[in-house]
């Protein structure tokens, strides 16, 4: 198993981090959600709400804002179309990543992966589709 930590250095290292991961990787990310609260509470227990995400490293994506998007569940329809559950994480918010397989998905694979996601579902070919692009190593900053 291959461990990223992420300490004092915070978000500089996780952008190093991120570099190091190439889509098709099977990775954990630590990271810190939202929090909902009431002011009566007075804060009890903190804001903060620590995650663990688990899932298949396919990028990273955001005009503004830098996610990274983990393929969690694949659903294979025919040769090449597949659909997928998904989670983004906001670079922001990770605080660690351990690459648990390099490459655990073989790379055509995980480009019909990452193509159905880019495409957002919609395989109908008469339709006119706007794909976004991955940017998994400039731009993270």
């Amino acid at each position: 198993m291959f461990v990223f930590r992420v300490g004092d250095a915070g978000l500089n290292e996780v952008v190093k981090q991120i570099k190091h991961l190439n889509a098709g990787d099977l990775v954990r990310v630590d990271w810190f959600d939202a929090s909902i609260g009431k002011s009566l509470s007075g804060g009890v227990g903190g804001i903060d709400v620590p995650v663990i995400s688990w899932g298949v490293f396919l990028g990273v994506l955001g005009e503004k804002n830098k996610h990274i998007i983990l393929a969690q569940n694949s659903f294979r329809y025919a040769d090449g179309i597949f659909d997928i559950d998904y989670t983004a994480v906001p670079k922001d918010w990770t605080a660690n990543i351990t690459v648990i397989v390099r490459n655990h998905i073989v790379p055509e694979e995980t480009k019909y992966l990452l193509n159905s996601f880019l495409m957002g579902g919609k395989n109908n070919t008469s339709r006119r589709i706007k794909q976004q692009s991955v940017r998994n190593h400039e731009g993270l900053d």
